[in-house]
């Protein structure tokens, strides 16, 4: 597992992780988020022994990672695909790494087919997209078959295909007992992929919480349909709850559970078309998190998107 002990790491004026603890289990995908400047890369350089913390310190399996035996046995991570020489192929990259772990031919080709590029083998990556450049630097992260993953931003540049291909990917890498960490800006693969989520904010920690109970929090809500509106609005305020117009002339309905207002509809004699459990959605949720350690933030008034 990975274990962050009051992590701390101040370059000159900058104060980039502050007391940090968290740990990271087995098995889980754990998703690992905050807004630009938060802390989770240098965190991630840390674990991984690039950067080294002014106090406090970052454990893989009980151990730093400079004094593992094998580190790229131990732990495989991928915190910056271009970080490969333009004109080297995607063979020759994958054969120097593998050459320092006493790996062949043979498991460079098995991650090259695993992440979908035992076609571009021979190619300089200089001519690699984005999203082939972040194929193959999951497939160096995996080449040690390590029992730790350490992905940072591993969707950027991915199509809809690679998404739910890395998605999946993920998923099989922790129920086969590895830890995963990964960080992301995309809320929705997160909210779809991350079994825990960690979260900070100015290098602290906000959250760290099982992903479907952050999701049910305060904005969860029951979306209604009903040809009599009116006397249901009546009914739920009756009973302590709350409506809100939703769209497509549904009501969301708050402070109620699903079996609350069967039951109500059901004394009510009121009819009911559609009634679905809605969960607010993670970016409402981060927002809510991180809503005061945003460290830039553009102006969002329609009025002031073009410029005269």
């Amino acid at each position: 597992m990975i274990e962050v002990q009051r992590l701390t790491k101040q370059f000159k004026d900058t104060l980039a992780v502050d007391d940090l603890t968290f740990s990271v289990t087995p098995g889980l995908v754990t998703g690992f988020l905050g807004p630009n400047g938060a802390g989770k890369s240098t965190t991630m350089r840390v674990i991984v022994g690039l950067d080294r913390p002014t106090s406090g310190e970052a454990l893989v399996d009980g151990k730093s990672y400079r004094t593992l035996d094998a580190p790229l046995r131990s732990v495989g991570a991928m915190l910056d695909a271009g970080q490969v020489h333009p004109r080297r192929t995607a063979s020759a990259h994958l054969l120097s790494l593998a050459a320092t772990i006493g790996a062949g031919q043979g498991r460079v080709r098995e991650v090259l087919e695993l992440v979908g590029l035992p076609d571009q083998a021979r190619r300089r990556v200089g001519t690699f997209s984005l999203g082939m450049r972040q194929r193959l630097g999951i497939a160096a992260a995996l080449l040690g078959d390590p029992s730790t993953i350490i992905l940072d931003e591993p969707m950027n540049g991915l199509d809809p295909d690679g998404i739910i291909w890395v998605r999946s990917l993920l998923r099989h890498l922790a129920r086969e007992g590895r830890t995963v960490l990964v960080s992301s800006h995309l809320m929705g693969e997160m909210a779809q992929t991350a079994d825990h989520l960690i979260v900070v904010g100015r290098g602290r920690l906000v959250a760290d919480v099982a992903t479907h109970d952050l999701l049910q929090g305060p904005s969860s809500a029951l979306r209604v349909r009903t040809p009599d509106p009116l006397r249901l609005t009546d009914a739920v305020t009756g009973a302590g709850g709350t409506t809100d117009a939703g769209d497509e002339g549904a009501l969301l309905i708050h402070g109620l559970t699903a079996g609350d207002l069967a039951r109500l509809a059901l004394a009510h004699r009121i009819e009911i078309h559609e009634l679905v459990e809605q969960d607010r959605s993670l970016e409402e949720a981060f927002l809510e998190l991180t809503n005061h350690t945003t460290d830039f933030r553009a102006q969002t008034s329609p009025e002031r998107t073009v410029l005269s």
